[in-house]
Protein backbone atom coordinates (compact mmCIF):
# COMPACT_ATOMS: atom_id res chain seq x y z
CA UNK A 1 0.00 0.00 0.00
CA UNK A 2 3.50 2.22 -0.37
CA UNK A 3 1.81 5.65 -0.97
CA UNK A 4 -1.75 5.63 -0.42
CA UNK A 5 -3.65 6.50 1.88
CA UNK A 6 -6.90 5.14 2.66
CA UNK A 7 -9.31 8.51 2.68
CA UNK A 8 -6.61 10.73 0.05
CA UNK A 9 -9.94 10.25 -2.64
CA UNK A 10 -12.23 12.41 0.17
CA UNK A 11 -12.63 15.97 0.82
CA UNK A 12 -14.07 17.09 4.32
CA UNK A 13 -15.36 20.58 5.61
CA UNK A 14 -14.75 21.05 8.80
CA UNK A 15 -16.88 23.54 10.98
CA UNK A 16 -15.90 22.04 14.19
CA UNK A 17 -13.91 24.16 17.22
CA UNK A 18 -13.05 22.56 20.94
CA UNK A 19 -11.73 18.60 20.72
CA UNK A 20 -14.86 16.78 20.58
CA UNK A 21 -15.09 17.73 16.85
CA UNK A 22 -11.27 18.30 16.32
CA UNK A 23 -11.03 14.46 17.10
CA UNK A 24 -12.84 13.19 14.47
CA UNK A 25 -11.84 15.74 11.61
CA UNK A 26 -8.00 14.60 12.63
CA UNK A 27 -8.92 10.65 12.60
CA UNK A 28 -9.91 11.32 8.98
CA UNK A 29 -7.64 14.01 8.50
CA UNK A 30 -4.24 11.52 9.14
CA UNK A 31 -5.99 8.59 7.37
CA UNK A 32 -5.41 10.79 4.22
CA UNK A 33 -8.49 12.95 4.16
CA UNK A 34 -8.20 16.40 2.26
CA UNK A 35 -9.84 18.69 5.38
CA UNK A 36 -10.54 21.91 5.09
CA UNK A 37 -11.39 23.67 8.35
CA UNK A 38 -13.25 26.79 8.01
CA UNK A 39 -12.57 29.58 10.61
CA UNK A 40 -14.18 32.79 10.74
CA UNK A 41 -11.74 35.82 9.47
CA UNK A 42 -10.87 37.01 12.40
CA UNK A 43 -7.32 37.49 13.56
CA UNK A 44 -5.24 35.03 14.88
CA UNK A 45 -6.15 34.07 18.43
CA UNK A 46 -9.99 35.18 18.59
CA UNK A 47 -10.72 32.56 16.69
CA UNK A 48 -11.67 28.71 17.26
CA UNK A 49 -7.86 27.92 17.98
CA UNK A 50 -7.87 30.62 21.05
CA UNK A 51 -10.71 27.76 22.57
CA UNK A 52 -7.90 25.46 22.23
CA UNK A 53 -5.13 27.17 23.53
CA UNK A 54 -2.72 29.30 21.90
CA UNK A 55 -2.94 28.42 18.12
CA UNK A 56 0.51 27.81 18.21
CA UNK A 57 0.22 25.58 21.40
CA UNK A 58 0.47 21.87 21.92
CA UNK A 59 -3.32 21.08 22.10
CA UNK A 60 -3.77 22.87 18.80
CA UNK A 61 -0.97 21.69 17.03
CA UNK A 62 -1.86 18.17 17.94
CA UNK A 63 -5.67 18.39 16.91
CA UNK A 64 -5.41 20.47 13.88
CA UNK A 65 -2.21 18.61 12.11
CA UNK A 66 -2.75 17.88 8.70
CA UNK A 67 -5.43 20.19 7.88
CA UNK A 68 -5.98 23.12 5.42
CA UNK A 69 -7.25 26.59 6.92
CA UNK A 70 -10.19 28.81 4.78
CA UNK A 71 -11.55 31.86 6.60
CA UNK A 72 -15.02 32.24 5.23
CA UNK A 73 -17.89 34.11 6.82
CA UNK A 74 -20.83 31.96 6.92
CA UNK A 75 -23.04 35.28 7.56
CA UNK A 76 -22.24 36.82 4.94
CA UNK A 77 -23.79 35.94 1.05
CA UNK A 78 -21.22 35.74 -0.18
CA UNK A 79 -19.15 33.47 2.12
CA UNK A 80 -22.19 31.14 2.33
CA UNK A 81 -22.51 30.82 -1.73
CA UNK A 82 -18.50 30.31 -1.74
CA UNK A 83 -18.90 27.17 1.48
CA UNK A 84 -22.13 25.83 -1.00
CA UNK A 85 -19.58 25.47 -3.59
CA UNK A 86 -18.04 23.53 -1.47
CA UNK A 87 -20.64 21.33 -0.07
CA UNK A 88 -21.20 20.98 -3.75
CA UNK A 89 -17.10 19.21 -3.75
CA UNK A 90 -17.15 17.52 -1.04
CA UNK A 91 -17.88 14.29 0.51
CA UNK A 92 -18.28 15.41 4.47
CA UNK A 93 -19.05 18.17 6.29
CA UNK A 94 -18.42 17.88 10.20
CA UNK A 95 -19.65 19.78 13.04
CA UNK A 96 -19.97 20.30 16.57
CA UNK A 97 -22.40 23.39 16.91
CA UNK A 98 -25.10 23.06 20.31
CA UNK A 99 -28.72 21.73 18.24
CA UNK A 100 -29.80 24.91 16.10
CA UNK A 101 -27.23 26.53 15.27
CA UNK A 102 -26.37 24.87 11.99
CA UNK A 103 -30.00 25.56 11.19
CA UNK A 104 -29.67 29.30 11.86
CA UNK A 105 -26.95 29.68 9.62
CA UNK A 106 -28.41 27.83 6.51
CA UNK A 107 -25.56 24.86 7.08
CA UNK A 108 -27.80 22.14 8.75
CA UNK A 109 -28.41 18.54 7.18
CA UNK A 110 -31.09 19.01 5.27
CA UNK A 111 -30.18 22.27 3.25
CA UNK A 112 -26.46 20.53 2.94
CA UNK A 113 -28.22 17.97 1.34
CA UNK A 114 -30.52 19.28 -1.38
CA UNK A 115 -26.29 20.70 -2.32
CA UNK A 116 -25.26 17.70 -2.72
CA UNK A 117 -27.29 14.46 -2.31
CA UNK A 118 -24.10 12.54 -1.61
CA UNK A 119 -23.00 13.93 1.21
CA UNK A 120 -22.14 12.44 4.25
CA UNK A 121 -22.66 14.88 7.42
CA UNK A 122 -21.46 14.43 11.07
CA UNK A 123 -22.69 15.85 13.85
CA UNK A 124 -21.35 15.77 17.75
CA UNK A 125 -23.60 17.10 20.47
CA UNK A 126 -22.98 17.46 23.95
CA UNK A 127 -26.22 15.47 24.78
CA UNK A 128 -28.18 14.78 21.60
CA UNK A 129 -30.20 16.06 19.22
CA UNK A 130 -33.42 15.88 20.80
CA UNK A 131 -34.64 15.32 24.20
CA UNK A 132 -35.11 17.57 27.30
CA UNK A 133 -31.22 18.38 27.76
CA UNK A 134 -30.25 18.51 23.48
CA UNK A 135 -30.46 22.10 24.16
CA UNK A 136 -28.02 22.54 26.69
CA UNK A 137 -24.64 23.28 26.79
CA UNK A 138 -22.37 20.26 26.60
CA UNK A 139 -18.49 20.26 27.62
CA UNK A 140 -16.78 16.61 28.75
CA UNK A 141 -16.99 18.08 32.86
CA UNK A 142 -20.48 17.70 32.44
CA UNK A 143 -20.67 14.26 30.15
CA UNK A 144 -18.35 12.54 32.78
CA UNK A 145 -20.41 13.20 35.51
CA UNK A 146 -24.06 12.31 33.62
CA UNK A 147 -22.35 9.07 32.14
CA UNK A 148 -21.64 7.76 35.63
CA UNK A 149 -18.20 7.75 34.92
CA UNK A 150 -17.65 9.70 38.29
CA UNK A 151 -19.25 7.90 40.42
CA UNK A 152 -16.74 4.54 39.50
CA UNK A 153 -13.66 6.38 39.66
CA UNK A 154 -11.43 7.00 42.54
CA UNK A 155 -10.79 5.17 46.20
CA UNK A 156 -13.76 3.74 47.72
CA UNK A 157 -16.07 6.48 49.51
CA UNK A 158 -13.77 9.18 47.89
CA UNK A 159 -16.89 10.74 46.46
CA UNK A 160 -17.09 11.38 42.26
CA UNK A 161 -13.72 11.93 40.64
CA UNK A 162 -13.38 13.13 37.29
CA UNK A 163 -10.75 11.21 34.87
CA UNK A 164 -7.88 12.84 33.92
CA UNK A 165 -8.28 12.69 30.45
CA UNK A 166 -10.73 14.73 28.35
CA UNK A 167 -12.64 10.99 27.32
CA UNK A 168 -15.67 12.44 26.30
CA UNK A 169 -14.42 14.66 23.82
CA UNK A 170 -12.00 11.98 22.82
CA UNK A 171 -14.55 8.69 22.37
CA UNK A 172 -17.14 11.28 20.92
CA UNK A 173 -15.33 12.21 18.50
CA UNK A 174 -13.48 8.37 17.26
CA UNK A 175 -17.17 7.25 17.01
CA UNK A 176 -18.49 10.04 14.97
CA UNK A 177 -15.32 9.04 12.69
CA UNK A 178 -16.35 5.70 12.16
CA UNK A 179 -19.43 6.44 11.75
CA UNK A 180 -18.80 8.61 9.31
CA UNK A 181 -16.67 5.68 7.71
CA UNK A 182 -19.48 3.71 7.72
CA UNK A 183 -21.80 6.21 5.90
CA UNK A 184 -19.21 6.48 3.14
CA UNK A 185 -19.13 3.03 3.00
CA UNK A 186 -23.25 3.07 2.82
CA UNK A 187 -22.96 5.63 0.26
CA UNK A 188 -20.26 3.74 -2.53
CA UNK A 189 -23.36 0.83 -1.99
CA UNK A 190 -26.45 3.34 -2.38
CA UNK A 191 -25.20 6.33 -3.65
CA UNK A 192 -27.12 8.60 -0.81
CA UNK A 193 -25.38 10.62 2.03
CA UNK A 194 -26.93 10.59 5.03
CA UNK A 195 -26.69 12.58 8.88
CA UNK A 196 -24.31 10.73 11.13
CA UNK A 197 -24.80 12.13 14.62
CA UNK A 198 -23.33 11.34 18.26
CA UNK A 199 -22.93 12.99 21.34
CA UNK A 200 -20.30 13.35 24.31
CA UNK A 201 -23.36 11.86 26.53
CA UNK A 202 -23.76 8.74 24.20
CA UNK A 203 -20.36 8.01 23.59
CA UNK A 204 -19.66 8.08 27.43
CA UNK A 205 -22.49 6.08 28.25
CA UNK A 206 -21.33 3.21 25.40
CA UNK A 207 -17.52 3.44 26.57
CA UNK A 208 -19.15 2.73 29.96
CA UNK A 209 -19.75 -0.34 28.29
CA UNK A 210 -19.46 -3.46 30.45
CA UNK A 211 -20.05 -1.26 33.73
CA UNK A 212 -23.59 -0.22 32.37
CA UNK A 213 -24.57 -3.19 31.41
CA UNK A 214 -24.44 -4.53 35.10
CA UNK A 215 -27.05 -2.52 35.93
CA UNK A 216 -29.19 -3.38 33.07
CA UNK A 217 -28.85 -7.39 33.18
CA UNK A 218 -27.80 -7.57 37.17
CA UNK A 219 -29.13 -4.58 38.55
CA UNK A 220 -25.77 -3.93 39.98
CA UNK A 221 -24.74 -0.61 40.78
CA UNK A 222 -20.74 -0.42 40.80
CA UNK A 223 -19.20 1.17 43.25
CA UNK A 224 -15.46 2.91 43.07
CA UNK A 225 -12.38 0.20 43.66
CA UNK A 226 -9.76 3.09 43.38
CA UNK A 227 -7.08 1.74 41.59
CA UNK A 228 -8.14 -2.03 41.44
CA UNK A 229 -10.74 -3.75 38.61
CA UNK A 230 -14.02 -3.59 39.55
CA UNK A 231 -15.17 -7.32 39.45
CA UNK A 232 -11.81 -9.24 39.14
CA UNK A 233 -9.74 -9.57 42.24
CA UNK A 234 -6.31 -9.21 42.63
CA UNK A 235 -6.19 -6.89 39.54
CA UNK A 236 -4.85 -3.44 40.75
CA UNK A 237 -1.43 -1.62 41.43
CA UNK A 238 0.35 -2.47 44.96
CA UNK A 239 2.76 -1.45 46.61
CA UNK A 240 7.20 -2.26 46.11
CA UNK A 241 9.67 -0.82 48.24
CA UNK A 242 10.27 1.80 46.00
CA UNK A 243 6.94 2.71 44.35
CA UNK A 244 4.19 1.01 43.16
CA UNK A 245 3.45 -1.57 40.29
CA UNK A 246 0.74 -2.78 38.10
CA UNK A 247 -0.88 -6.72 38.38
CA UNK A 248 -3.35 -8.07 36.81
CA UNK A 249 -3.97 -12.17 37.11
CA UNK A 250 -6.81 -11.96 34.80
CA UNK A 251 -7.28 -16.38 35.49
CA UNK A 252 -7.12 -18.77 38.17
CA UNK A 253 -3.73 -20.46 36.90
CA UNK A 254 -2.54 -16.57 36.76
CA UNK A 255 -3.34 -16.92 40.80
CA UNK A 256 -1.84 -19.59 41.72
CA UNK A 257 0.99 -17.99 39.93
CA UNK A 258 0.81 -15.06 41.34
CA UNK A 259 0.54 -17.16 45.06
CA UNK A 260 3.77 -19.27 43.83
CA UNK A 261 5.60 -15.98 43.29
CA UNK A 262 4.95 -14.18 46.10
CA UNK A 263 6.14 -17.84 48.69
CA UNK A 264 2.82 -18.41 49.31
CA UNK A 265 1.57 -21.38 46.81
CA UNK A 266 -1.16 -22.94 49.56
CA UNK A 267 -3.63 -19.53 49.30
CA UNK A 268 -4.40 -21.04 45.58
CA UNK A 269 -5.70 -23.88 47.40
CA UNK A 270 -7.72 -22.00 50.13
CA UNK A 271 -11.25 -22.26 49.89
CA UNK A 272 -11.20 -18.40 51.00
CA UNK A 273 -9.13 -17.72 47.67
CA UNK A 274 -9.56 -20.76 45.81
CA UNK A 275 -12.20 -19.14 42.98
CA UNK A 276 -12.64 -15.90 42.21
CA UNK A 277 -16.27 -15.60 43.04
CA UNK A 278 -14.71 -16.27 46.49
CA UNK A 279 -11.88 -13.66 46.50
CA UNK A 280 -14.34 -11.06 45.06
CA UNK A 281 -16.07 -11.54 48.25
CA UNK A 282 -13.07 -11.14 50.54
CA UNK A 283 -11.34 -8.02 48.30
CA UNK A 284 -9.43 -6.40 50.69
CA UNK A 285 -8.01 -9.37 52.36
CA UNK A 286 -6.67 -10.64 49.75
CA UNK A 287 -5.19 -7.29 48.39
CA UNK A 288 -3.89 -6.74 51.92
CA UNK A 289 -2.17 -9.82 52.07
CA UNK A 290 -0.46 -9.66 48.38
CA UNK A 291 0.63 -6.05 49.96
CA UNK A 292 2.47 -7.28 52.69
CA UNK A 293 4.21 -9.13 50.63
CA UNK A 294 5.12 -6.80 47.87
CA UNK A 295 6.26 -4.46 49.53
CA UNK A 296 9.12 -5.98 50.49
CA UNK A 297 11.23 -5.61 46.98
CA UNK A 298 11.34 -3.08 44.28
CA UNK A 299 8.89 -2.45 41.50
CA UNK A 300 11.26 -4.39 38.95
CA UNK A 301 11.70 -7.33 40.90
CA UNK A 302 8.06 -8.16 41.04
CA UNK A 303 7.12 -7.41 37.41
CA UNK A 304 10.09 -9.80 36.29
CA UNK A 305 9.41 -12.37 38.63
CA UNK A 306 5.43 -12.12 37.62
CA UNK A 307 6.45 -11.80 33.88
CA UNK A 308 8.32 -14.71 34.26
CA UNK A 309 5.06 -16.99 35.41
CA UNK A 310 3.12 -15.62 32.59
CA UNK A 311 0.83 -13.09 34.93
CA UNK A 312 0.69 -9.78 32.92
CA UNK A 313 2.58 -6.22 35.07
CA UNK A 314 3.91 -3.68 34.38
CA UNK A 315 4.55 -0.11 35.95
CA UNK A 316 2.73 2.89 36.81
CA UNK A 317 4.33 5.87 34.62
CA UNK A 318 3.76 9.55 34.73
CA UNK A 319 3.58 11.14 31.44
CA UNK A 320 7.14 11.87 31.23
CA UNK A 321 8.44 8.54 31.81
CA UNK A 322 6.10 7.33 29.26
CA UNK A 323 7.69 8.57 26.22
CA UNK A 324 10.89 7.65 27.12
CA UNK A 325 9.97 4.25 27.93
CA UNK A 326 12.09 1.98 25.37
CA UNK A 327 8.58 0.21 24.00
CA UNK A 328 6.88 3.55 23.33
CA UNK A 329 10.13 4.79 21.73
CA UNK A 330 10.30 1.95 19.66
CA UNK A 331 6.37 2.41 18.66
CA UNK A 332 7.10 5.70 17.71
CA UNK A 333 4.35 7.50 18.71
CA UNK A 334 5.59 10.66 19.15
CA UNK A 335 5.71 12.08 15.72
CA UNK A 336 8.36 14.69 14.37
CA UNK A 337 7.20 17.50 12.10
CA UNK A 338 8.53 20.57 10.70
CA UNK A 339 6.53 23.98 11.89
CA UNK A 340 7.16 27.54 10.10
CA UNK A 341 7.79 29.13 13.55
CA UNK A 342 8.64 26.27 16.00
CA UNK A 343 10.97 24.42 14.30
CA UNK A 344 10.42 20.94 14.63
CA UNK A 345 8.18 19.54 17.35
CA UNK A 346 6.36 16.59 17.96
CA UNK A 347 2.50 15.10 18.36
CA UNK A 348 0.82 12.62 19.46
CA UNK A 349 0.84 9.45 16.24
CA UNK A 350 -2.55 7.56 15.32
CA UNK A 351 -2.74 4.14 17.00
CA UNK A 352 -3.43 2.10 13.93
CA UNK A 353 -0.67 1.77 11.08
CA UNK A 354 -1.58 0.49 7.83
CA UNK A 355 0.84 -1.87 6.03
CA UNK A 356 4.46 -0.52 5.87
CA UNK A 357 2.18 2.84 7.11
CA UNK A 358 3.58 5.61 4.57
CA UNK A 359 2.39 8.42 6.22
CA UNK A 360 4.53 7.85 9.67
CA UNK A 361 1.52 7.23 12.00
CA UNK A 362 -0.74 10.04 10.09
CA UNK A 363 1.35 12.90 10.48
CA UNK A 364 2.11 14.65 7.42
CA UNK A 365 2.78 18.78 8.28
CA UNK A 366 1.81 20.87 11.23
CA UNK A 367 -1.62 22.37 11.70
CA UNK A 368 -2.00 25.55 9.63
CA UNK A 369 -2.01 29.40 10.20
CA UNK A 370 -5.56 31.00 9.92
CA UNK A 371 -6.31 31.09 6.20
CA UNK A 372 -3.38 29.75 5.73
CA UNK A 373 -4.87 28.02 2.06
CA UNK A 374 -7.54 30.83 1.59
CA UNK A 375 -6.32 31.47 -1.38
CA UNK A 376 -5.66 28.29 -3.09
CA UNK A 377 -8.75 26.94 -2.03
CA UNK A 378 -10.79 30.51 -3.39
CA UNK A 379 -8.77 30.02 -6.37
CA UNK A 380 -9.51 25.99 -7.29
CA UNK A 381 -13.25 27.80 -6.78
CA UNK A 382 -12.71 29.55 -10.14
CA UNK A 383 -11.98 33.17 -7.99
CA UNK A 384 -8.98 35.41 -9.21
CA UNK A 385 -6.75 37.36 -7.17
CA UNK A 386 -8.78 40.42 -7.62
CA UNK A 387 -11.98 38.46 -6.73
CA UNK A 388 -10.20 37.40 -3.64
CA UNK A 389 -8.94 40.90 -2.69
CA UNK A 390 -12.75 42.24 -3.08
CA UNK A 391 -13.89 39.37 -0.42
CA UNK A 392 -10.80 40.07 1.88
CA UNK A 393 -11.83 44.02 1.65
CA UNK A 394 -15.95 43.27 2.50
CA UNK A 395 -14.03 40.74 5.60
CA UNK A 396 -15.41 37.61 3.61
CA UNK A 397 -12.25 36.25 4.11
Amino acid sequence: MTGVLPLDHLLVLDLTAFRAGPTAVRQLADWGARVITVERPVAAGEGPGAALGARLGSDFQNLRRNNESLTLDLKHPDGKRLFLDLVARADVVVENFAPGVTARLGVDWPALSEVNPRLVYGSISGFGQDGPWSQRPGYDQVAQGMSGLMSVTGLPGQGPVRSGHAVADSSSGIYLAFGILAAIIRRDRTGEGTWVRTSLLEALVAMMDFQAARVLIEGDVPEQQGNHHPTAVPMGTFPASDGVFNLAPGTNAHFRAVCRVLGHAEWAEHERYAKPGARARRRAEVNDMIAEVTRTQPVEHWIEAFLAEGVPSGPVLDLGQMWRHPQVERLAMAQPIEHPSKGQVAVVGQPITFGDDPSGRGVRRAAPALGQQTDQILGELGLGPGDIERLRAAGVV
